[in-house]
């Protein structure tokens, strides 16, 4: 064993567990297939074998002699377990599992809740980021998170088609909550090192293959039961010669998520923890004045918007579960653009119907006009659902639209399906956007087993086709 001076890993490999010396590096579930890849060493013949997963006869079968490192399992059963694996020259992968089923949009990456090729780091995927590289290419990732697991380990996957087809290109570890984005021409992940852990930074200058190692810019406490660094994939915002982004300090078992940003100065190496300044963290106060009554453990997951005043804000998910009224708001706080480290100010509240998950909001340089992509609530008696994911736009930061419902699973049962925590990027008249899905039997709708990916085309004018 020798030391390890990078980031990434193809893959993350940990002593005494069986990983497989074959590495199944995706897969894919169709309605009557599966497709899943493997690292494959060139001019190698990998032989597959697969089976129903609850077959009374349990024994594999061979299905296909492959040169290269993907297949497809044809002909197989809708909404069915099937297991499978891949050998070569006496080297075998692990097994995976994959239920079969419709899919909904692009599939980036599947996890079967009972698989546990990443049991390591958890059962389920999320974090979503999606994020084009100027190479052109598009890089999306994802984390593995579960219940009372480490929860360290992020998956990147690149397309070069504008996101028809995908392929994994390597994983992050320690790497969680991360999020992808792109300063001066190259690519950066900033995340936490788990759950309430460390906050980090790290570069790749060869389009997301490989990552230098990180820096750590925040300690955290690195255990759930203690307050510390809380993030998610949110957007970076320039401003006023600054990149700014979004965090908070707390726990959900310590009650309270304060909300928090950082910022550098866009001149200065984001690589050098002294060059950030970090807001002190503020917790909710439930006499604010606008805020709803009844208790609230406050605000989460806050996204970063220039208002049209031109001020900075940061608007935070609310929880309004035990309030009244019970959904529809969330809190906007300035950031004070002189003290960087001065703590946010509160302001005000703004009616929006999808305060109980994570969104985002990006402003549309084309139009003026603000966009999101969101779970939305759409009366007071599904106030946790996830199951209708809605675009709905702005014009001032008051008002919000709806201007489609980008997936409608409203009349399935709420705590088998989500579409949830969408990360997206505007590009000439589209939206591309990755998602957190859990559909087709997944652990329940919060513990998603898919990472899609969906283009929304010529999303200003979708509003009028969407009325008829």
């Amino acid at each position: 064993m020798r030391g390890h001076s990078s980031w990434n890993y193809t893959p993350y490999r940990l002593p005494f567990r069986e990983v497989g010396d074959i590495y199944i590096s995706r897969v894919v579930p169709l309605e009557h297939a599966v497709h899943f890849e493997w690292l494959a060493e060139e001019g190698k013949t990998y032989a597959v074998y697969s089976k129903k997963r609850y077959d009374d006869d349990n024994t594999f079968r061979k299905v296909a002699d492959v040169c290269g490192g993907e297949v497809d399992l044809l002909d197989l059963e809708t909404e069915t377990d099937y297991a499978f694996y891949v050998e070569c020259e006496g080297k075998k992968s692990r097994i995976r599992i994959a239920r079969t089923g419709k899919p909904i949009g692009i599939t980036v990456n599947y996890l079967h809740p009972e698989d546990d090729a990443y049991a390591f780091s958890g059962n389920y995927l999320a974090s979503p980021t999606i994020v084009r590289h100027p190479d052109g290419h598009l890089l999306a990732s994802m984390d593995i998170f579960g219940i009372q697991t480490p929860q360290n380990l992020t998956l990147i996957f690149r397309s070069d088609d504008d996101g028809e087809t995908w392929h994994y290109v390597t994983e992050l570890c320690p790497c969680f909550w991360g999020k992808l984005f792109i300063h001066k021409g190259e690519v950066y992940m900033l995340s936490v090192s788990t759950e309430y852990g460390d906050l980090l930074i790290g570069k790749s200058s060869d389009g997301g293959k490989t990552w230098g190692a990180p820096t750590v810019i925040l300690r955290g406490s690195c255990k759930t039961n203690f307050a510390g660094c809380h993030k998610s994939p949110m957007n970076i915002v320039n401003y006023n010669g600054r990149i700014y982004e979004t965090m908070e300090w707390g726990s959900w078992r310590e009650g309270y998520h304060a909300p928090m940003v950082m910022s550098c100065d866009e001149n200065d190496d984001l690589l050098v923890p002294e060059n950030w300044s970090f807001a002190e963290p503020i917790k909710y106060d439930p006499n604010w004045e606008g805020t709803a009554e009844g208790y609230s453990s406050g605000c989460i997951e806050g996204t970063l918007v220039i208002f049209p005043n031109g001020k900075l804000y940061n608007v935070m998910r609310y929880d309004m579960f035990n309030t009244t009224p019970n959904f529809g708001l969330a809190l906007a706080f300035e950031v004070n653009k002189e003290d960087h480290e001065a703590p946010l100010t509160y302001s005000h509240p703004i009616e929006f119907p999808a305060n109980h998950s994570k969104f985002i909001i990006l402003k549309d340089e084309v139009s003026g006009k603000y966009y999101t992509v969101a779970s939305r609530i759409r009366n007071h008696t599904c106030k946790g659902h996830r199951n209708l994911l809605s675009l709905m736009c702005s014009e001032d930061m008051v008002k919000w639209d709806v201007m489609c419902d980008v997936i409608d699973r409203s009349q399935e049962h709420p705590g088998r399906v989500g579409f949830q925590y969408v990360d997206f990027i505007i590009e000439g008249d589209d939206i591309l956007m990755l998602i957190r899905s859990g559909y087709n039997y997944p652990s329940d709708f919060h513990n998603s087993n898919y990472c899609t990916f969906l283009r929304l085309k010529n999303f200003r004018d979708i509003k009028e086709e969407y009325r008829k």
